[in-house]
């Protein structure tokens, strides 16, 4: 019995690993199919919600995918070419922010704290991505280039841009009955198990990711409207990275108030407006912390920031972009099977006390050696008279 187990469970590890292998050398084919399964799995409660209110599931998925199109395009054609212009601008004010760093920022350290910092040569550096800039006329256009550099690359290219859509099209018709087949695929003795587990993981992902994603919109909205209203011309810009980046606690509001501060001293050279800045973002923190993260992404999201960092840098250094892509799904079943595994050893004979602990004590010496170690020399005899 104990080999049979034992034998099932080399089995199960022989299996992963292959799984795991074929994953690895398939990442950049299996990259579309990535996104389109993140964006199925995203997007199935809406299909399930239109299905309460008596809707065909194919129907469902039609209305989904046509109001996601129609989205798509929409901001195509509004705010990439918004974004561009905020780039211009960003790149045109640069030189004058490094010429501010170097001459104020840094002087006002050095002078304050006694220190010897010194900044790189500024002018080459502005007009080094300044030409980048004009060269590539744009992240677009940047993209265009490297991609056009062979004629395997533009097709590859073409062809995940078409069977993103097309795949996310079929997986969210057929979600339920794919994760059927592979429940049907499960050995029967850690079907339980792995079902469990799966419905857990769903819970952590799901509010981790759709919660995270809606903070992150809403965030991103607020810092770029309170940045336009405040008057900096890269508001927007930087409204909108401070908010994509505020998945980790902290950073997308430290990088968004040092691009403000500077963007506000450089533009208009007063204190008014980074107070103004520091008041944007101060509002924007209180509604995160106390109506936007409680609402949307809740408590029990089961994900620590600093695993989310170590899991993001882990798959995109092992996997590339597909690694980047199911980082948060694999960290969040890891961190599932991790309080299954504990729960596991708190139930486990090793962890409880069902048997009375043996203590194991040191054998007594001989008391002539007890003697010995106690002192270097025997103790001297009694006088005599007085015994």
């Amino acid at each position: 019995m104990r080999a049979a187990s034992i034998r099932r469970r080399w089995q199960l590890l022989v299996l992963v690993l292959i799984v795991g292998g074929v994953l690895y050398l398939l990442a950049p084919v299996l990259t579309p199919f990535a996104v389109a399964a993140m964006f199925a799995y995203l997007f199935d409660p809406v299909v399930a919600l239109l299905q309460r209110l008596k809707l065909r599931r194919e129907f469902a998925v039609g209305i989904v995918f046509l109001g996601l199109t129609v989205l798509f395009v929409l901001l195509l054609l509004a705010l990439i070419p918004y974004l561009q212009r905020q780039a211009a601008l960003l790149i045109q004010a640069l030189p004058a922010w490094i010429a501010w760093l170097q001459n104020d920022a840094i002087g006002w350290l050095n002078a304050t704290f006694n220190l010897t910092l010194e900044m790189p040569d500024t002018q080459q550096l502005a007009a080094i991505v300044q030409e980048h800039w004009k060269e590539a006329g744009g992240a677009a256009a940047t993209v265009v280039t490297k991609v056009s550099q062979s004629g395997f690359a533009i097709l590859a290219w073409i062809a995940h841009l078409v069977v993103v859509p097309v795949a996310f099209f079929y997986l969210l018709r057929d979600w339920h009955v794919l994760l059927d087949h592979i429940r049907e695929l499960l050995p029967r003795s850690l079907e339980g198990t792995v079902t469990r587990l799966a419905r857990e993981v769903d819970e952590t992902l799901s509010g981790f990711v759709r919660g995270q994603l809606s903070v992150m919109l809403v965030l991103g909205f607020i810092y770029a409207v309170g940045l336009r209203l405040v008057g900096l011309d890269v508001g927007p810009l930087i409204g909108i990275i401070a908010g994509l980046i505020s998945f980790v606690p902290y950073l997308g509001a430290i990088l968004g108030v040092a691009a403000g501060v500077i963007a506000a001293l450089v533009q208009y050279h007063d204190w008014l407006h980074v107070v103004f800045v520091l008041a944007v973002f101060i509002v924007g923190h209180v509604l995160e912390s106390y109506i936007l993260v409680p609402r949307l992404v809740g408590e029990k999201i089961g994900l620590h920031p600093l695993a989310v960092i170590f899991a993001i840098l882990a798959g995109g250094d092992l996997f590339g972009f597909l690694g980047v892509l199911l980082a948060l799904p694999v960290a969040s079943v890891v961190n599932v099977v991790l309080r299954y595994l504990h729960e596991r050893y708190r139930n486990s004979a090793l962890y409880s006390a069902r048997h009375a602990p043996v203590v194991v004590m040191p054998e007594a010496r001989p008391a002539v050696e007890t003697s010995a170690v106690a002192g270097a020399h025997p103790p001297p005899p009694a006088p005599a008279g007085k015994a």
